[in-house]
């Protein structure tokens, strides 16, 4: 048997009939999609973002500067190397590079036609773009070098160098050194988005070599300073203590590094041996 229709008040059939149909131009309950047509057109219609540099060829630029970095004889060549691949950027006229070891003097090197004034007497004033990225770790920009207010004793040189616009880098240089790479593009203005990612990727990745390459030279560093001390005790005839104060000494009086001192004075002992 079949159950009974159950009958609705016609009350509550119109209270429904109200819920569904839009009233005075309202839009309805479940909005229709948009037709394939209208869709393809918007979304075609909306502006491209930026393209950016091609993976592939910052994958390029950082093979080139690993193989490069990693043949250099000293971290001065490395610094060297380093600054003439960023300089050769499309859209930059300019590449400076700087490092602030703990206690030692600034190591500097640089690529382009034009600057040295301005990289002059932004280390001997001790302020400017690239100390200020090396000293905050921060990207420092100056759209338009001549005019800038945070370095006017730089003005004058930014202006008769043609120095236009400025991005620095902060250098990391692990338990090592801190500094930065400093980008001079051709024209006033922003720094074009694809040379800013391919110079911080060149900087992050000169960070790990430039501090592979300070490993290298500290153990150099230390088998030289050893034969030197052997050096001293054979001449001398002194403990290895006073061997190492010895030739301390003699670093600070001359003005040099102890390798240094010390490569020189195996260098001596050798040939008078011969």
């Amino acid at each position: 048997m079949s159950a009974p229709k159950r009958r609705v008040p016609a009350a509550q059939r119109g209270a429904r009939l109200t819920r569904r149909t839009p009233e005075d131009g309202a839009a309805p309950a479940f909005p229709r999609r948009p037709s394939g047509k209208r869709g393809s057109a918007a979304r075609h219609s909306a502006p491209p973002g930026p393209a950016g540099p091609h993976p592939v060829e910052i994958a390029g630029h950082l093979h080139e500067l690993t193989v490069r970095l990693l043949a250099a004889d000293s971290l001065n060549q490395a610094l060297d190397r380093l600054a003439v691949a960023t300089a050769a950027l499309a859209g930059v006229v300019r590449c400076s590079v700087v490092l602030i070891g703990e206690g030692g003097p600034l190591t500097e090197a640089s690529a382009g036609p034009a600057g040295e004034t301005f990289d002059r007497l932004q280390y001997e004033g001790g302020a400017g773009p690239g100390l200020e990225a090396a000293r905050t770790r921060t990207v420092v920009t100056a759209t338009d070098l001549a005019g800038d207010e945070r370095w006017p004793e730089l003005r004058a040189a930014a202006r008769t160098e043609n120095l236009r616009a400025v991005v620095a880098i902060p250098l990391d240089v692990r338990r090592t050194a801190v500094g930065a790479v400093s980008v001079y593009p051709d024209r006033r203005g922003d720094v074009d988005p694809e040379v800013l990612v391919t110079a911080m990727a060149l900087a992050g990745q000169a960070e790990v070599l430039l501090g592979e390459l300070h490993r290298r030279e500290a153990l150099t560093e230390g088998a030289v300073v050893d034969r030197a001390v052997g050096v001293i005790i054979a001449q001398r005839g002194c403990g290895v203590q006073e061997a190492y104060a010895i030739l301390q000494e003699s670093a600070q009086r001359l003005g040099l590094d102890r390798g240094t001192v010390a490569a020189r004075l195996v260098t001596a002992a050798a040939r008078n041996a011969g």
